[in-house]
């Protein structure tokens, strides 16, 4: 029997309609009674597959869901793309990534090729940019407006219960509207997709196109090279972005 996960499309809103998305486990719930012949003529492919998926990346120390404002995957997945960054020879003064394009949680143990599919499954590339610090600001407020996104390590953001960006900083800093920061992303997210419009204003890009510089082969890389420096991959919520009691 095949188990496998049917995802929905994405929460979004095209013109009259109002688009949710959810996931549903096929399972002996819906397949008490499988077909032999049908598993018979897939059993070829799904070896194929397995093995292509199956190999081990890393670890994960713990399980690491993803949530608003902020969750350990949502912290974890712009740390990678600044970790990543190194090898572009860049050094960006944070990193964001859109809690919709994170697809899956990642369970405490093995971490496998498949693992990362599920969770990264598009084909987003990483992609440099810079911004002025009142697009920044911009940026950071459509963010609370949506109830959070993916910020790395250096920022702090809060926000009232209403979505509205109380403070701001990077790297320990109030954002300078008068200076420039350099930001890593993912290529769908620079285009202003998911309510970013801040994005839009970007300047000196670097776009690498190539297959290998996919997000989800970034990702691999961050996991294998932890692994071969004997360390579990993990992240915790730590108030990068919080919404004021006040």
């Amino acid at each position: 029997m095949l188990a496998a996960s049917l995802a929905l499309l994405a929460s979004c809103y095209h013109g009259q309609y109002d688009v949710t998305r959810t996931r549903i486990l096929i399972d002996s719930t819906y397949d008490a009674h499988p077909d032999t012949t049908a598993a018979e003529f897939i059993k070829p492919y799904k070896a194929r597959v397995d093995s292509l998926m199956s190999p081990i990346v890393g670890y994960a120390a713990s399980n690491m869901k993803v949530y608003q404002p902020e969750s350990p995957l949502s912290n974890l997945m712009p740390d990678i793309l600044v970790y990543e960054s190194k090898n572009f020879n860049e050094t960006p003064d944070f990193g964001v990534y859109n809690i919709g394009g994170i697809r899956a949680m990642l369970s405490k143990g093995a971490v496998t090729r498949g693992d990362v599919l599920d969770m990264a499954p598009f084909e987003n590339k990483i992609y440099f940019l810079t911004l002025t610090g009142d697009k920044v600001l911009e940026l950071f407020q459509q963010m609370t407006e949506q109830g959070g996104q993916g910020v790395s390590h250096a920022v702090r953001l809060v926000m009232d219960k209403n979505g509205k960006l109380l403070s701001a900083t990077v790297n320990g800093e109030p954002v300078d509207k008068n200076r420039k920061y350099r930001i890593v992303t993912l290529d769908y997210v620079a285009q202003g997709n998911d309510r970013m419009d801040a994005f839009k204003a970007k300047t000196d890009v670097v776009s690498p196109s190539s297959e290998e510089n996919n997000v989800r082969y970034l990702i691999m890389d961050y996991f294998t090279d932890m692994m071969k420096q004997g360390k579990q991959v993990d992240a915790k919520v730590e108030g990068r972005i919080r919404v004021s009691e006040e």
